[in-house]
């Protein structure tokens, strides 16, 4: 089956793993007397209409059509398998769209857009550019249709992890430091800046897998949180005059920013305050530049607003490696240091265990293996890991889940590959200019 075929994230139904915008809703739907219809997780493969009467039929003969009103799918009940929300234009988020974000402009507000790591490798794979140049002339493009600042995810990524090191090292020593088997819990501590993810276990896993989530926001979000709550104040603005927008790799991040966990206050005419007021995909980006006539390719390259923006002396970029933000590396690599004395130099070797989207990691002291670690890309890995963790076999103690095969550089809003293209030629661009954090 070919990629074009494929949704953005995710397909409860039959465990494939989806890749990019396209096809049709995978839940179904129950009758409930008292209330909405809500989404269950059994199996359906067809899409999904406005009226749940209209599509009786595909959905399967023992299933009956409802004299009801037409369903409605809320943010609430989205599992993010991208069937009904992610690949609709017309029941997308309107406020996270390409025209909102220029109506904004428009308006005259402060607006600031922040920009992935990943986005800016997959634009520079389109356009035969690195990620630094594609970041100058993103600046370029994006000051001449009025943006006030232009900032780099990769910072704000850097404090994700800073605090996903501190939250896994209080995990680890609170859960060797007592014979309690309920005070063991808190491991393994799974990554939580997949939304996808996030959504799926919220409603499908239940409270048994909720309190391994880390509690660290996504880089998204703390930048956000810093936008809206420090560097307003040094522009001289309130933060319900600064549209911050961010350029992500997923559509899910859609989901995210509007999450009731991220409305940090309300503004005096009570409306609410956002960390991040739109997102645009990386698709959504090269719709801009092309709506605009724009040769992306030939445009000047401005120099970066460095309040933001992980840029040394020596015009690299610097950060951690790792297609979704180096999470495992990161954390294992601390936790070896602080935990036994054990600093690790040069690459990680992850081992391959059933295939390249699932990896391991471990550290041995004296024979004794004392940390294991791993990378969990694509919803069938996904499944079979939680299962562990269900049964109580879960031998790691850390776990980077993404749900996007090869994860974030591989999201359902990057820009299509051409035919013969790989994830591979995206990695060897999100490690161009780079320099090790």
């Amino acid at each position: 089956m070919s990629s074009e075929k494929f949704s953005a994230t995710l397909s409860i139904g039959d465990l494939n793993d989806y890749i990019a915008p396209s096809q049709g809703c995978v839940v179904s739907f129950k009758a409930n007397s008292n209330s909405n219809p809500k989404p269950s997780t059994s199996s359906c493969s067809s899409r999904l209409d406005k009226s749940y009467a209209g599509n009786s039929a595909k959905l399967g003969s023992a299933i009956k059509p409802l004299e009801t009103e037409p369903v409605k799918i809320s943010l609430n009940d989205c599992l993010a398998c991208s069937g009904c929300i992610t690949s609709s234009k017309t029941v997308m988020l309107e406020k996270k769209s390409l025209d909102e974000f220029l109506s904004n402009i428009n308006k005259g507000k402060a607006v600031i857009v922040s920009v992935s790591p990943q986005s800016r490798a997959s634009l520079g794979v389109a356009f035969g550019l690195s990620p630094l140049q594609v970041f100058k002339k993103l600046t370029t493009l994006f000051k001449a249709l009025g943006v006030k600042a232009v900032f780099d995810t990769s910072c704000s990524r850097d404090l994700t992890l800073i605090e996903s090191c501190y939250e896994f090292i209080t995990r680890y020593r609170q859960c060797h430091s007592t014979t309690d088997k309920k005070s063991k819990l808190g491991l393994p501590l799974i990554s939580s800046a997949c939304p996808a993810w996030i959504n799926y276990a919220e409603k499908n896993l239940g409270s048994y897998i909720l309190p391994n989530i880390s509690s660290v926001k996504s880089p998204q979000q703390i930048i956000g949180a810093i936008i809206k709550n420090h560097i307003c104040q040094m522009l001289y603005q309130r933060p319900e005059d600064i549209y911050h927008v961010t350029v992500m790799p997923c559509y899910d991040k859609k989901l995210e920013a509007v999450r009731d966990a991220f409305v940090f206050q309300l503004d005096a005419q009570g409306e609410k305050i956002v960390e991040v007021d739109s997102v645009l995909t990386t698709v959504e980006l090269l719709d801009l530049i092309k709506s605009k006539s724009v040769d992306f390719a030939s445009l000047e390259e401005l120099p970066l607003d460095n309040l933001l923006t992980n840029l040394d002396d020596g015009n690299l970029l610097y950060g951690v490696r790792g297609s979704s933000g180096g999470y495992a590396e990161t954390i294992f690599r601390y936790a070896a240091k602080n935990l036994f004395g054990k600093e690790i130099v040069g690459p990680l070797n992850f081992k391959t265990i059933r295939n390249p989207n699932f990896q391991e990691v471990t550290l041995e002291v004296e024979g004794e293996t004392v940390l294991k670690f791993a990378l969990c890309y694509g919803l069938q890995n996904l499944i079979q890991v939680v299962k562990k963790i269900d049964s109580g076999e879960c031998e790691y103690q850390f776990l980077e889940i993404m749900a996007c095969p090869s994860g974030c550089l591989n999201g359902g809003g990057q820009i299509k590959r051409k035919p013969g293209e790989s994830v591979q030629s995206l990695e060897l661009k999100y490690l161009e200019n780079l320099q090790d954090w």
